[in-house]
């Protein structure tokens, strides 16, 4: 999840130039005869992935849509899937219980769905049925939230969070050296604190920070919630009588810390949000208190199913030289301000 990168991540993974096409010909300055041209090499998928294949079932399985995040993860992957003829679309009902999660695991394992790509709850508790579906025979396209045990899952795909918390880190340095503050009070509201990608996001954060000399003042976890957000960010405005920075992890909860920052009426810091939501986009624009989003878009679900499909057909990326899929992909995180908000906002999911 942002758990909670485009334009256009879909371009990245699949658009473009062939990767290492050939090498290009020697220009001949003697009278030898010319070498024949070089011909260029082409993924496993020989050029175009979109072309009908093989039919196949992908199993799906994510946490239930309790904010917006999650809920377009699931819009993503169900769109993604309806493009292609070839593939029949198996969702379970998504949800937030851990040993349901699993059950309906266990459900697409025992239909012997093609491949399936899982979104965990929880990375550690899922990891056995995880492992479950791929001594199965059934490939798993892991999404986001990863599993410990890489032999659980065939192919990661999911966005950089340790990138995000560089990128912001970067963001709020950059700014507060421009206008001269010695010893900012920072403050950072994360998502859930036990989570691996929560702990990237804050690793990344101090790491940047640090290379401007700066520290974060203090941090607090608010479960990717709107209503923890707005009961956290509270907490910190009445902790702190002056602030000069804030980065929220997740836009989704930032509706909450928003909503906190107004109520109280403070004006003297700037804040970062993280993920990429439109209604973060249009605050942005808008101009205020929130300058910046660092992305973690929920895209990456069609790049998933995108993938699982090529994993359930045997082929590779037709842009890659490689013949298979690639086992891990990291998305990157971009920074939108007021200046490149226009480009992002048809990317921006609802909060």
């Amino acid at each position: 999840m942002t758990e909670h990168s485009r334009p256009s991540r879909r371009g990245v993974l699949f658009g473009g130039a062939v990767i290492g096409a050939g090498a290009l010909a020697t220009a001949c300055t003697s009278n030898e005869e010319k070498d024949p041209a070089p011909v260029a090499q082409t993924g496993a998928g020989g050029g175009d992935n979109d072309k009908p294949g093989k039919a196949v079932t992908i199993g799906f399985s994510a946490p239930a849509a309790d904010h917006g995040w999650i809920g377009a993860i699931a819009k993503n992957a169900q769109a993604t899937a309806k493009q292609y003829s070839d593939v029949t679309f198996k969702p379970v009902e998504p949800t937030n219980d851990i040993n349901q999660q699993i059950s309906a695991v266990e459900s697409l394992i025992s239909a012997k769905v093609n491949v399936l790509v899982l979104l965990p709850n929880d990375g550690e508790q899922l990891n056995q049925v995880a492992r479950k579906a791929t001594d199965a025979g059934i490939p798993v396209v892991n999404l986001d939230r990863i599993f410990p045990d890489k032999l659980s899952y065939r192919t990661w795909i999911g966005g950089d969070n340790y990138g995000m918390g560089v990128a912001a880190g970067h963001y709020v340095g950059k700014k507060l050296k421009e206008k001269g503050v010695a010893k900012p009070v920072i403050v950072e509201i994360q998502g859930i604190a036990t989570l691996p990608l929560t702990q990237d996001r804050s690793k990344g954060f101090a790491d940047a920070l640090k290379t401007y000399g700066f520290t974060v003042t203090a941090k607090q976890d608010a479960k990717f919630t709107v209503e923890s957000g707005n009961q956290v960010a509270s907490n910190l405005l009445q902790a702190h009588k002056k602030i000069d920075a804030l980065w929220n992890h997740d836009d989704d909860q930032g509706v909450g810390v928003l909503a906190a920052i107004k109520q109280a009426g403070r004006k003297e810091f700037f804040m970062v949000g993280g993920a990429g939501s439109a209604n973060a986009m249009r605050e942005i624009k808008a101009g205020g208190l929130l300058e910046a989003t660092v992305t973690y878009s929920p895209t990456m679900a069609g790049s998933a199913i995108k993938v699982a499909r090529l994993l359930a057909q045997g082929r590779g990326m037709g842009d890659l030289v490689e013949l298979q899929v690639p086992q891990s992909i990291t998305l990157a995180s971009e920074t939108i301000t007021k200046e490149n908000v226009d480009r992002y906002l048809p990317l921006g999911f609802e909060s």
